[in-house]
């Protein structure tokens, strides 16, 4: 829209015009709407022609902004004829749940990591559409990294860099992994305030498709009970569920000598001086307590009530000395309510050589109960087993209902000694002892008993974290072999995670993961006639939850092109 003056002897008449191209190919103009003569717009936008000028240009603005308005939301008409075929190698179909996640990433400042290695390595390929495209396609299409380029042709946006780029790129990220992760936990405070004044450490492991051992890639005591050699992977997550650091480590090394070294880089490169430590008891040895005594650290452990010293034992198994948590009243745990849900608990000072700690021993009803169901139906199965002489014991399974049949040897004078299958009740009453008992080691001595025990119920969210690496990233089984693109597979899938938990975060973890994917998974949208897209998806609750915390809205009927370009725009944060 532009403002056209008409001068003649006696007037003046102010216009707003439209240029536009006719079919011949000249451009010419239209009159949208007369403003008046001069005389007129004095008397009404005086005192003088000035006046009237700038009147008159507002009016254009605003004329041109109705018109961008009207247009945006006009019905869109595209002809389709029944007897075309489609267009020879054309692609229509693209994915658009990477969008939301690219949110997330570029307000991690990504981008910015990126243009350092690049500064650094002096390498022309864009490592930052690498490294992105990797992170969205571990989440919404896990699979190899030629996959993963394959599905990245899909995104709305293609990939700027070739197959073979990826490759050199993982060389890249593998030198680069400690830098990266410390430059993401200090870009991380751009979505927020981190809760890190709560560590949570544990371990999991990582098979691989290979017959012999090699490098890292050790034999060891696999989670999945497979027997490929493994790789260990050492996790630290803050109070809400975001990942912080991770490390590798050979898949026949003890867990327990992965934390220091991690803990120190923790410490040293990111920052982070004063938390509370929390992890179980296989990765909560006195070294490791001790060394989370020092500076302003402290530390929750979970403690095997089992491996307890004969004292300690005979007290946390006592039914005596418990009291409520919510209220800290005396309570008899042997005849609670029959519905009671509550959760009651007895604490005491649990002084070694090394230090002085404060043992805790909670007792739920509720947890009792669950325990002594399922050793129900075990010693069923056991039962079972020796009706049909199936005896053989499964070492590798803790819960195999085995457990429960005990032998013992019967002999005749002068004969050889047979063996006698049986049920056995002791071990059965044996562990009807522990049922609702769980305990936790502590070194914060005056701390009020349920904020102790609401840090370490955290501890369910760590396990979450490996799950979701493993069954929904399909981090394992790994394929690759060399040492450091290894190293840069484990950090795509650390950053993919991180990205995914924020996310999560944004929509205030309403979601399952599952309900997330899914939706991520589906906002598909296909290309019409190089006009624009029409979204695939179903509109739902999800979708809108989507767009609310990511500040663009994908769910039109129809999206033009230079539409979606903003949006995409928006995405990375260069609206």
């Amino acid at each position: 829209m532009n403002l056209h003056i008409s001068k003649s002897k006696n007037s003046e008449s102010f216009y707003i015009a439209k240029s536009y191209v006719k079919a011949n190919g000249c451009t010419t103009s239209t009159i949208v709407r007369k403003l008046g003569t001069l005389d007129q717009l004095i008397a009404e936008h005086g005192p003088t022609r000035d006046n009237v000028l700038a009147w008159a240009k507002q009016e254009v603005k605003a004329e041109t902004e109705k018109y961008k308005k009207e247009k945006e939301a006009k019905t869109v008409l595209i002809p389709f004829h029944a007897d075309r075929q489609l267009d020879y190698e054309k692609q229509v179909f693209f994915r658009g749940g990477y969008l939301f996640l690219q949110s997330v990433y570029y307000q991690m400042h990504m981008d910015k990591i990126c243009r350092k290695l690049k500064m650094k390595y002096k390498f022309r390929y864009d490592i930052n559409a690498v490294l992105s495209d990797l992170i969205y396609a571990r989440i919404l299409e896990p699979s190899s990294k030629r996959s993963s380029f394959k599905a990245a042709l899909e995104f709305l946006e293609k990939p700027s860099y070739s197959l073979h780029d990826i490759y050199r790129a993982l060389d890249v990220l593998g030198n680069e992994c400690d830098l990266i992760q410390s430059e993401v936990y200090k870009n991380s405070h751009f979505l927020g305030t981190r809760n890190d004044k709560v560590l949570y450490y544990d371990c999991s492991n990582y098979y691989f498709e290979i017959e012999q051992e090699d490098g890292s890639k050790k034999y060891g005591k696999s989670k999945e009970h497979r027997p490929n050699p493994i790789i260990q992977m050492g996790l630290f997550m803050d109070g809400d569920g975001i990942p912080l650091a991770f490390s590798l480590f050979p898949g026949n090394a003890n867990e327990q000598t992965s934390l220091k070294p991690l803990e120190k880089k923790v410490l040293g490169e990111f920052g982070c001086q004063k938390f509370i430590y929390c992890s179980d008891a296989g990765l909560g040895s006195e070294d490791i307590r001790v060394y989370n005594h020092m500076g302003e650290r402290a530390y929750i452990v979970t403690q095997s009530i089992k491996k307890l010293k004969k004292e300690e034992k005979e007290w946390a198994l006592d039914t005596k000395g418990f009291k409520r948590v919510s209220d800290d009243k005396p309570v008899d745990i042997t005849r609670p309510p029959a519905d009671d849900k509550g959760l009651y608990y007895k604490d005491e000072p649990y002084t070694t050589k090394k230090l002085h700690q404060r043992l805790i021993i909670t007792y739920s009803p509720k947890y009792a109960l669950y325990q002594k169901n399922i050793r129900g139906r075990q010693v069923e199965r056991a039962q079972k087993m020796l009706d049909f002489g199936n005896t053989k014991k499964n070492r590798k399974n803790p819960n195999d209902p085995a457990r429960f049949i005990g032998t013992a040897a019967a002999t005749k004078e002068g004969e050889a000694a047979s063996i006698h299958y049986y049920l056995d009740e002791n071990k059965i009453e044996e562990e009807s002892q522990y049922d609702g008992l769980y305990a936790v080691c502590t070194d914060l001595l005056d701390d009020e008993i349920s904020d102790i025990l609401k840090v370490s119920e955290g501890r369910w969210q760590i396990e979450e974290c490996f799950r979701i690496m493993k069954t929904d990233f399909s981090a394992r089984p790994v394929y690759l072999q060399n040492e450091n693109r290894i190293k840069a597979h484990f950090l795509v899938c650390f950053l993919a995670l991180t990205v995914y938990r924020f996310l999560e975060k944004k929509l205030d973890s309403k979601y399952t993961c599952e309900e997330l994917l899914d939706a991520l998974k589906a906002m598909n949208f296909v290309e019409v006639k190089e006009q624009g897209f029409i979204p695939t998806y179903k509109r739902e609750t999800i979708t809108d939850a989507l767009h609310d915390a990511c500040g663009f809205r994908t769910d039109y009927q129809f999206i033009t092109k230079s539409k979606m370009k903003n949006i995409q725009k928006k995405s990375k944060g260069r609206e």
